[in-house]
């Protein structure tokens, strides 16, 4: 069975070369698709009914509803769950804070004063790539620390209009804009794993970024709780709790 990412390479560069492929009338046999476009490739009727190996599976009954309910298109299955990343965690080097004097923020405000006294000691304060999917990985982070997760719901997954305008909008872009602040210079089409490394190495004091950059830490031989710390995004209003 042909697989598409593994062929022709993953990310942004697979979804344009799918899009090529089925606009030509070659569409692969499997490709990987990300959430919310499995229901738009569904739309354009491309995608196959999987109902019987479903069953088959018991998926139903094995499946958070959460998963289920995007793998599925009117009622049926027309995608496999192969892998759920949780994408709103902060990396930090706790080393780097105590050089700073600064303490790991659990809220934005938080953050601000850490990131300014990590600045002031000659580190970055945030290792960040300038790519268009970190960008919105991190207002993702923002806009969920500082609206709450029904909100965030209501903004992002309803499109409610009272949301999308609301204050915690408007406070989440001015959040951002702070993070910005403390973002190197040289950030701009920077991997992501390039950033972890940042943190790894001790030149930065955190990375936004999801829960595959662990990856990038137990490869180095760090271990967390003493090398690194994880925060996952809380559901409610501020920023992050530890995680060990």
């Amino acid at each position: 069975m042909e697989r598409l990412r593994s062929r022709r390479g993953g990310g942004e560069t697979a979804m344009a070369v799918l899009k090529s492929r089925v606009v030509s009338g070659d569409p692969p046999t499997a490709a990987q698709v990300k959430g919310p476009g499995i229901q738009e490739w569904a739309r354009e009727g491309v995608l196959a009914n999987i109902d019987e190996v479903a069953t088959a599976g018991d998926w139903d009954n094995l499946l958070p509803m959460v998963v289920s309910d995007i793998m599925k298109y009117e009622g049926h299955y027309v995608a496999v769950p192969v892998n759920v990343h949780r994408v709103n965690w902060m990396w930090a080097n706790p080393a780097v804070f105590e050089q700073a004097g600064a303490n790991i923020p659990a809220t934005w405000d938080d953050f601000a004063v850490a990131a300014e006294k990590i600045q002031e000691a000659g580190f970055i304060p945030v290792a960040h790539g300038g790519q268009p999917w970190q960008d919105s990985t991190l207002f993702e982070s923002i806009a969920l620390g500082t609206g709450g997760a029904d909100w965030y719901r209501r903004a992002f997954v309803d499109l409610d209009a009272a949301a999308l305008n609301s204050p915690e909008m408007v406070k989440s872009f001015e959040t951002l804009r702070t993070v910005q602040k403390y973002i190197d210079k040289d950030s701009a089409n920077r991997d992501w794993n390039l950033a972890t490394a940042m943190v790894i190495n001790g030149k930065a004091a955190m990375q936004f970024m999801g829960d595959w950059a662990k990856g990038e830490f137990t490869a180095a031989g760090k271990t967390p709780g003493s090398d690194y710390d994880l925060h996952a995004g809380t559901r409610n209003r501020g920023l992050f709790h530890v995680q060990h």
